[in-house]
């Protein structure tokens, strides 16, 4: 007797490469500065080795919902949208396409990505699909844990980071319809765009159209731009804003 969900798990662990694209995380991980100190406190024990009521270990954790890599639900930046019960297993894989622009943030850090580039990604692999994670890598993920290397910040104290644009955003849902959003970096705005704006203007888009969008990806350099799926997983919290998540890639080899 043949099961093809098991023979398709099968085929996916011999014949495509499984990649990591979350951050680990501990009591030193960085976390956005307007956070309150001591937000995080991970792996306390509440119930240790040597307890007459049963020999086991239990801990507790602590921490904000956007900490390390996070997804972010609609009603994180829109009050009233949607938050994390709202979004069932159907939300935990995506096609994933990866937008390229290492290149183009090697010569300016505050480099959006443009409608025009997904454009040229497409000319190569094809129009970006229905429900799909579209997914920026800028080589960010390199700066992680330095929490001031990863915000840029200059002498002057301000932040320089490359990010979204609103023009790449509207073009990735509006034409294309894709589901949710991705990149390395804290936020989603590129540092110059949010500064123009005064605000996270392309995070507050993305979110106020009921999408979601995952921050502080790694490893998107080992996954092949086009073919590959995005596989996300949460606890089931419900009422959360965000969430750590745990996301990894099943992609073609490069």
């Amino acid at each position: 007797m043949g099961y093809r969900l098991w023979d398709i798990l099968g085929e996916l662990k011999k014949d495509y490469e499984w990649v990591e694209l979350s951050h680990s995380l501990n009591n030193d991980s960085p976390f956005w500065s307007g956070i309150p100190q001591g937000s995080v406190e991970l792996a306390k024990t509440c119930f240790d080795w040597g307890n007459p009521m049963l020999e086991c270990l239990i801990q507790t954790f602590k921490f904000p919902g956007q900490f390390g890599t996070h997804i972010d639900f609609p009603g994180h930046f829109v009050k009233g949208l949607p938050l994390s019960e709202k979004f069932g297993a159907e939300s935990l894989i995506f096609p994933l396409c990866v937008i390229d622009v290492r290149e183009k943030v090697a010569q300016d850090v505050h480099y959006a990505v443009t409608a025009a580039d997904i454009k040229e990604y497409e000319k190569k692999y094809g129009a970006i699909p229905d429900g799909a994670f579209v997914a920026l890598l800028t080589g960010w993920a390199e700066k992680w844990p330095d929490m001031d290397a990863i915000s840029g910040i200059a002498e002057d104290g301000s932040e320089n980071f490359p990010g979204w644009s609103l023009d790449a955003l509207k073009y990735i849902y509006e034409v294309r319809n894709a589901a949710a959003n991705g990149h390395e970096a804290l936020d989603t705005d590129a540092s110059k765009e949010a500064a123009a704006a005064g605000d996270l203007a392309c995070e507050r888009y993305v979110l106020g159209k009921g999408k979601l969008q995952i921050e502080v990806l790694d490893n998107l350099d080992k996954v092949a731009p086009a073919g590959a799926l995005l596989i996300a997983a949460w606890p089931r919290i419900e009422g959360a804003t965000g969430m750590p998540v745990r996301v990894f890639a099943i992609t073609p080899r490069k």
